[in-house]
């Protein structure tokens, strides 16, 4: 089957920085498209923080722009977000999310998550 696997995250005080990072493997993936980042903070809905489109273009939630990045390696299948100039409102649960088509007819393209990492920013 296929995973999104992260690594990185954790605690850090306000301004700091952090790195996540997240792979694609397992089932037969043939293409993985709209790679990016998602978070959750407690008692709030999930929402966007960076993410490729379909042409490739990075797209951003205006809360984190000019302090966060990401960035893709295709062949590797894998997704970075470079966090910098950290804010405590920054503080939650880390989701990867990426497209994925497989080469079998046998299981529908669709988004995968991640199981979630947190980060959290003390003030």
């Amino acid at each position: 089957q296929v995973r999104l696997v992260e690594s990185g995250g954790g605690m850090v005080e306000a301004g700091g920085s952090l790195s996540l990072s997240c792979a694609a493997s397992g089932g037969r993936i043939w293409r993985v498209e709209r790679m990016g980042w998602f978070r959750q903070a407690p008692g709030k809905q999930r929402e966007l923080v960076g993410r490729f489109t379909h042409s490739g273009d990075p797209n951003y939630s205006d809360s984190v722009k000019g302090r966060f990045t990401i960035s893709r390696d295709n062949a590797k299948n894998t997704v970075t977000l470079q966090m910098n100039n950290l804010k405590p409102e920054d503080t939650g649960t880390y989701y990867c999310t990426a497209y994925i088509i497989e080469d079998t007819a046998f299981y529908p393209a669709r988004d995968h998550w991640g199981q979630g990492t947190q980060v959290t920013v003390s003030s």
